[in-house]
């Protein structure tokens, strides 16, 4: 385990250990920071999408032209 993988290990065990409502408080106080917010919408759609075929950027560009 590196050091950055023990201390995000650290941090969660906190957390469990931390009574529902201490632990909704924390989240709550996360998700109030926007830049955070934006992340973690990012990571939770890569997360979603990952199984999903790739495509060439040309494709993509090219259909994006032709639907405008």
């Amino acid at each position: 385990m590196n050091q950055q993988e023990a201390t995000a290990e650290v941090f969660w065990t906190a957390f469990q250990a931390l009574s529902a409502d201490q632990r909704e408080a924390v989240i709550e106080r996360l998700v109030r920071d926007e830049k955070f917010r934006e992340d973690l919408v990012d990571i939770v759609i890569l997360e979603q999408r990952k199984d999903e075929p790739s495509r060439p950027l040309e494709d993509y560009l090219a259909d994006k032209k032709s639907s405008l």
